[in-house]
């Protein structure tokens, strides 16, 4: 009988952590009807001009929206890029008019295709680390999020190391 106690008093505890810290665990972020979810960005070596930064963003209003840009306190630039492969040769480039999140549709921004580009570092956090950025939405304003270091790029992902500001 009394195991049955403590297991009763044991799950009734870690319901009550899970609803407790669940949401705050989650890294997510809302602005207007645009849910952010999990912005991150890969270890980056000290020798790399610029950080990834990578994300997901969910338009679950009526109207499409923009991420413009934006900005953060550990790089001197904030720049959308696209990536994609020409002829065989991998290229990047900036996307000056911003990426639009339609109306109830998902984009992703993931190393390899659309990503984030922190430019010329200030600081580098190190795995495990978050580090504040302030994204820019055309109808929904802006919002601080807080992107997590994970470790280092795989051989399928956008590393940067080699990519000159």
């Amino acid at each position: 009988m009394q195991f049955q106690k403590t297991l009763a008093f044991g799950l009734v505890a870690l319901t009550c952590v899970t609803a407790t810290f669940g949401p705050a665990l989650s890294h997510d972020f809302t602005v207007g009807s645009l849910e952010i979810k999990h912005p991150w960005s890969l270890k980056a070596p000290v020798v790399a001009p610029v950080l990834g930064g990578y994300l997901t963003i969910v338009n679950t209003g009526t109207t499409d929206d923009r991420l413009l840009g934006g900005s953060s306190p550990v790089a001197e630039r904030f720049e959308i890029h696209v990536s994609s492969v020409v002829d065989g040769v991998a290229r990047m480039r900036p996307v000056k008019e911003g990426i639009t999140i339609s109306a109830g549709s998902t984009v992703k921004l993931e190393p390899g295709a659309a990503h984030i580009m922190f430019e010329k570092p200030t600081q580098r956090p190190a795995e495990g680390e978050k580090f504040k950025a302030t994204l820019q939405f055309q109808k929904a304003g802006a919002v601080e999020v807080e992107f997590v270091v994970q470790k280092g790029a795989t051989a399928n992902s956008d590393d940067h190391a080699g990519h000159t500001p």
